[in-house]
Formats: structure tokens, sequence, C-alpha cells
């Protein structure tokens, strides 16, 4: 092999590599104005499902600046994701740990790392939210991936959690 030839499978290389990372995927998660005489901010917990069932964090929104890391104590009332990875990470985790959301729309790009590993197939984006003197929810959106696809989905929470999109751009 010539180094001409060399030099086009590099360029081919690096042409589908960015052409794999092209692809985005935003979530936007609604926090709902609540009526309620005692108001927290909900944690959080969003992760991906996989055709296999396997599970991958996207994020967890907690209080992370109580002393002594007692935010993370109440993790555990996140009792889906806490069952599936929680009580097994070591966190704060960069990149995946965050403070909690006040009311209103956050929006959350799943890294292009993490897409570009995905098969095409059916997912589910799940999105848990719990409240100190409130309510539990979680919220499963299901959607088809393909890289070369479109992605542009809804589901509306009932409780804690408002709409919740998730929508691709290549």
């Amino acid at each position: 092999m010539n180094a001409k030839s060399l030099t086009n499978i590099a360029a081919g290389l690096a042409g589908t590599a960015a052409a794999a990372s092209a692809a985005q995927l935003t979530a936007t998660i609604e926090i709902p104005q609540l009526n309620v005489a005692e108001y927290h901010r909900p944690y959080v917990a969003l992760w991906l499902e996989g055709p296999d069932k396997t599970h991958t964090d996207v994020g967890v929104w907690y209080d992370v600046k109580m002393k002594n890391d007692e935010g993370e104590t109440w993790l555990k009332d996140l009792r889906q994701w806490w069952r599936k990875s929680g009580r097994e990470l070591d966190l704060p985790i960069d990149g995946l740990s965050g403070p909690t959301r006040p009311v209103g729309t956050h929006e959350v790009k799943i890294p292009a790392t993490l897409l570009n590993t995905l098969v095409d197939g059916e997912y589910v984006l799940v999105v848990e939210a719990a409240r100190e003197v409130g309510d539990r929810e979680l919220v499963r959106v299901p959607f088809k991936w393909s890289k070369s696809g479109q992605v542009d989905t809804a589901v509306r929470g009932q409780k804690e959690l408002g709409n919740i999109t998730l929508r691709s751009s290549h």
C-alpha cells in the first residue's frame, strides 16, 4: 500500500467519524410550578435503556452542596435509578452529577461519545424525579435510534415532571 492510499483511507475514516459524531440528541425536561405549601426542588435521574436492556446513566441532579455529602443520602428516593446503578456509583461524577434545577425547562445534551456507541434500535429515555414532601414520578420516552434518522418525540409527566422532549439534529 502506498502513501497516497493510506492518506485516502485516513481521510475516509476521518469523514466517517465526523459524520457519526455529527448527530446530537437533546432532552428537554420541564420542572413544573406546583401549588404546594412546602416546595423543594426535585432530585432527578436520567438514563437510556437499550434494546438489550442495557442501562446508561445520562445525568443525576441532587443537592451536591450539602455538608458531608448528605445530599447523596436521599438519592435512594430515586428508586428505579438507585436499583439500576445509583447504589454502585461513587458520586459525584464529573459530567453526570449536577445540582437540582428550579422550576422551568432544562436541556440535557446526550454526549456524542455515548451516541457513537449506540447501535440502531429501540431505546427509552427514562426520567425519574422525587421531591421531599412531594411525590415520585417515572416517565419513559421511547424512541427509535438510527445514526442517520431523526428523533422527535415528547411525553408529558403527571406530577413532578412536565413535558419531556427528545430531539436529534444531524
